[in-house]
């Protein structure tokens, strides 16, 4: 049985992500309701059942003609899938030998057919290492490490702490730092443009700036799922962190500085904090994703401070459903756009 789950029946929809023991922030309606709002599509839960064995994901449907780059493409034609901005992919309970998985997948593969879905791209969950479970079903590509903090005890958080970071920290403290936590929707106002000003300076894609309305649906969506972290200097908020908490894993989600206070560290002393506050709130891990891109750059060296012993296989997959509608789709393009770069690694190629 497959079943498919939109946001009008949220409520059922989290009564199901609920029901496994191994859910996530990712999976929940309240936290994919804000990136529909941001454009990246329409929610769905894709539910299974089979046997003595269950499985559930979340993705963003995704009509092939709302791509600006395939302007003209006939609209509700062809649809592709993509993991929410995260991690995501298959969680399975049960039977999960690879025979199983298989038949599970199969069964998946005729059903997208059937409702046009050509395409899937898939953000694996690098905690709950779901990627492993179809290693043997369809290709798995693996890009970089993530790291994560555990939080069972703050005599574990500090002692899996790199020295130079632990005097990085100390030095925050002596600086006059002060670390706050609140769920107070007033405070996203004082993150966006702190946020905003961070992304202006990194210099990235338009994609990475979020309406007023995202946040405010984290807000209303997502109560009692986050908290806003942020660093105090003389009575003024130098930096901020959104952080998201569910089912005894925290997720370091979005955050920002002031680059003129980047001398005091603030940001070091926030996420040691966190971690702080995640052990004493009885969470186990505190994950906080990887570098750019996946690649080992200077995200990725700072958040390895907080724990040289980490290390979790971050993964993707590539899956075509429709072999001849995704050629369809790519050679429209192909004959549309005279930049397209039909050499590129983005998938689906159709939208690089």
């Amino acid at each position: 049985m497959i079943r498919i789950i939109g946001l009008e029946q949220r409520e059922e929809w989290d009564v199901i992500v609920r029901s496994f023991e191994h859910f996530d922030v990712y999976y929940l309606s309240g936290y994919v309701h804000a990136f529909m709002l941001h454009g990246d599509g329409i929610p769905i839960l894709v539910y299974v059942e089979k046997g003595a064995t269950r499985a559930m994901s979340v993705y963003m449907k995704r009509d092939v003609a709302d791509d600006k780059k395939l302007k003209g493409f006939e609209a509700g034609k062809y649809f592709d899938l993509i993991t929410p901005y995260g991690y995501g992919g298959l969680v399975f309970e049960g039977d999960v030998s690879e025979a199983t998985i298989k038949d599970i997948y199969e069964e998946l593969v005729a059903f997208y057919q059937g409702e046009h879905i050509i395409a899937e791209f898939v953000r694996w969950h690098p905690m709950l290492q779901n990627a492993n479970l179809v290693r043997g079903v369809v290709d798995v590509i693996d890009l970089g490490s993530t790291i994560h903090i555990d939080t069972t005890s703050e005599e574990v958080i500090w002692q899996n702490i790199t020295s130079k970071n632990r005097n990085t920290i100390r030095r925050a403290e002596r600086n006059g730092i002060i670390i706050e936590h609140s769920d107070n929707p007033e405070l996203f106002h004082t993150f966006i443009k702190i946020y905003n000003q961070t992304m202006d300076r990194d210099h990235v894609e338009e994609y990475y700036y979020f309406s007023d309305a995202f946040y405010q649906s984290i807000a209303m969506r997502l109560k009692g799922k986050y908290k806003l972290f942020y660093a105090v200097y003389e009575d003024k908020i130098i930096a901020m962190s959104i952080i998201l908490f569910v089912n005894r894993q925290v997720h370091y989600h979005l955050s920002g500085s002031l680059f003129e206070y980047r001398n005091l560290n603030p940001s070091n002393l926030l996420l040691y904090k966190v971690a702080c506050w995640a052990a004493k709130q009885g969470y186990k891990t505190f994950h906080m994703g990887g570098g750019v891109g996946s690649s080992i750059d200077n995200l990725y060296k700072f958040k390895q401070s907080f724990n040289r012993n980490s290390c979790n296989q971050f993964s993707i997959s590539k899956i075509i459903h429709n072999l001849e509608a995704y050629d369809d789709v790519l050679s429209y393009r192909k004959c549309n756009d005279e930049n397209f770069d039909k050499e590129s690694f983005f998938f689906p190629l159709y939208r690089s």
